[in-house]
């Protein structure tokens, strides 16, 4: 595992193809924030590659960055990790946004359960 932190998050390498994301408290994403993440993603990992979001704070994002997130065609499968009633709220308000191309993306209540969803899908998506 190899931490890297940006600014706004940390991300773990879990493998060259999977990586975790914290993002820290109190942040609201920007499209200049997602453009960073993006640029990191795109850098660090082997494509395709999946992401495990452990939503572990509480954070926003903005209009831009709400849509443009998870629009890496290089993502094929999203896990995510919440831990209350907001955030599977705010969660399930974010996955159902409309936009042109669907996610291929779960959520989850623990991250163990996340991870073996994440890590099966995965694989079966690139094989």
């Amino acid at each position: 595992m190899e931490l890297h932190k940006l600014d706004f998050a940390n991300i773990v390498i879990l493998r060259p193809d999977i990586a975790e994301v914290i993002v820290h408290d109190g942040i609201e994403m920007t499209q200049i924030m997602v453009d960073q993440y993006h640029d990191f993603l795109t850098r660090h990992l082997t494509a395709p590659f999946s992401l495990l979001i452990n939503k572990l704070h509480s954070y926003t994002y903005d209009f831009s960055a709400q849509q443009s997130i998870a629009n890496l065609d290089q993502i094929k499968a999203i896990a995510v990790v919440v831990y209350n009633e907001v955030s599977r709220a705010s969660t399930d308000s974010l996955i159902n946004t409309p936009r042109e191309k669907q996610w291929n993306i779960e959520m989850f209540s623990g991250r163990e359960m996340a991870l073996e969803w994440l890590v099966a899908e995965h694989d079966e998506v690139i094989c």
